[in-house]
């Protein structure tokens, strides 16, 4: 099976680099009728076989009396909607720079891409999606989804970033690339007693079943939904196949560096203290009703404020706080017990493909030093023990102990035009160059040749699971999780674009001192 994948390598970049010609986009193809209404893509720059619909609005906009409610459907098809620009980010708090040593020059530029602190607009009108798909779109073969969600600690993170811009992923291979914005911290988690809980996690819901209705009309298939994320958003996902068991929409799942046992939630009396701060804040303190009353009708500004002066809580790691606005178990979409669960298999059985990289700490050692923090190297291996090797070991093999496709790789690869720091190494986040191939936008240096060709690699992975989540990849040689044998990939390892076979208990072995919950 491994010759198989090391003739893809050396293949693919030869037979499938994105064309640099296409068929001219003409209005029509530019046009797509949706619930939303009737859209009008433009050519996604640097890639103009590919059709952009920016800033599509899949819900009603969260104010007003619908702040803090679960979305509502949105329906306008009458209307004409120039979907040209991205929408509004989500109301969030950006972290400070961190004067880190030996930070490269492109450093700065790439965290702040990938923690939304370009100065992008905010607005509570913020929940909506952005499509990329290559024309035509009436093809006889339908193309396979991938619906992405950020990342940020349910915190941060925003659409508007080439870190996620799905244009040169739509070119690369017949795939339809979405990604959606969804509320965050105390808009999206507010942990109000007696209210609707996870509101952030029920638009991502809501974004999946706009795209089950209308991805037709751009030449995606609705069978073929995926849904990824990274990081929060990679535990987004895994908390959707215990939410949806019994209607996941989606065929399959990805999740980069983040699953529900990655991260430490708050109690919920934490959560609820942390409300009714903000209430007292606000001046918003009385009766239940009155309280709820006062807070919608408060200045969106003043609740961003308000929230983010309450301090992350601590953790058992240095590298990780908890955040004050989390994901609730509420027993409907995010529950108590995801031990009890996963044992007992009450998850929907879609195939899992996930992974980290191999030095996620290059990242998280950056705002911990703005906390006066330099981690030890055993403070170093427990934090990438207990947030992602660990978690990622248990529930591939979770997956397969219930007759689930699973599959695992870890990503390697250091390459100078995404370095943050001499020994930032393959650190949080740095795949999603891969999947995505926007490296050279975020960090305004070139790809290297050799990268370009492991972007090429993974682009033709990632979408062979996205077509056929069951098999794709054991078709290509990759083959299904089993902790007995050769099954963990091995990604950009030495800096080539190359694709090796590992024993999982190379890197989980230790993983028996470790206890998820």
């Amino acid at each position: 099976m491994i010759s198989t994948l090391l003739l893809l390598a050396s293949t693919v970049w030869a037979k499938t680099a994105p064309s640099t010609s296409c068929r001219a986009v003409n209005d029509k193809h530019a046009l797509v009728r949706t619930s939303s209404g009737l859209l009008k893509g433009h050519p996604a720059p640097n890639s103009e076989c590919v059709l952009e619909f920016l800033g599509v609005p899949y819900a009603k906009p969260p104010v007003g009396d619908l702040r803090f409610c679960p979305p509502e459907k949105i329906l306008n098809p009458k209307r004409t909607f120039d979907a040209a620009a991205f929408g509004y980010d989500c109301p969030l708090t950006p972290s400070n720079p961190v004067d880190y040593p030996g930070f490269s020059p492109q450093a700065q530029k790439i965290v702040d891409y990938f923690t939304s602190s370009t100065g992008t607009a905010q607005s509570e009108d913020c929940l909506t999606l952005n499509v990329w798909a290559k024309p035509p779109f009436n093809a006889a073969k339908p193309k396979p989804i991938l619906v992405f969600f950020y990342g940020g600690r349910f915190t941060i993170g925003n659409t508007n970033t080439p870190f996620y811009n799905g244009k040169y992923f739509a070119d690369a291979e017949k795939i339809v690339v979405v990604t959606a914005n969804y509320r965050l911290n105390v808009f999206g988690f507010p942990g109000a007693p007696g209210e609707t809980q996870n509101l952030g996690l029920r638009d991502q819901r809501a974004a999946v079943e706009w795209v089950r209705e209308n991805i037709a009309g751009f030449g995606g298939d609705p069978s073929k939904i995926t849904i990824g994320g990274q990081s929060s958003g990679g535990v987004a996902v895994d908390y959707w196949a215990y939410a949806y068991e019994k209607d996941p929409i989606a065929h399959g799942i990805i999740a980069h560096s983040g699953t529900v046992f990655s991260f430490p939630a708050n109690t919920k009396a934490v959560q609820e203290a942390n409300w009714n701060t903000v209430v007292a804040a606000i001046n918003c303190s009385g009766n239940t009703d009155e309280t709820m009353a006062c807070m919608r009708k408060a200045d969106w500004k003043a609740l961003k404020s308000a929230a983010a002066s309450i301090r992350s809580g601590r953790s058992n790691s240095v590298l990780r706080g908890i955040p004050s606005f989390w994901p609730t178990p509420d027993e409907d979409i995010v529950f108590s017990d995801y031990v009890g669960l996963t044992a007992n298999g009450s998850f929907a059985k879609i195939p899992i493909l996930l992974g980290n990289t191999h030095t996620e700490n290059g990242y998280y050692q950056v705002p911990a030093y703005a906390q006066g923090v330099i981690p030890t190297e055993d403070q170093v291996r427990d934090f990438m023990l207990q947030s992602f090797t660990c978690p990622v070991a248990y529930q591939a093999k979770a997956r397969r102990d219930h007759g689930v496709p699973s599959y695992v790789f870890r990503y390697f690869a250091d390459w100078e035009n995404t370095r943050l720091y001499p020994t930032s190494g393959a650190y949080h986040g740095v795949d999603m160059h891969m999947i995505f191939g926007g490296s050279a936008d975020v960090s305004g240096l070139p790809a290297s040749t050799e990268q370009r060709r492991l972007t090429r690699l993974m682009q033709r992975l990632w979408f062979s699971f996205a077509n056929n989540p069951e098999s794709g990849l054991e078709k290509l040689g990759w083959p299904r999780y089993d902790p007995g044998g050769k099954t963990l990939v091995e990604l950009g390892l030495d800096n080539k674009a190359e694709v090796k076979l590992a024993f999982p208990y190379e890197y989980d072995a230790p993983c028996s001192e470790i206890t998820m919950s």
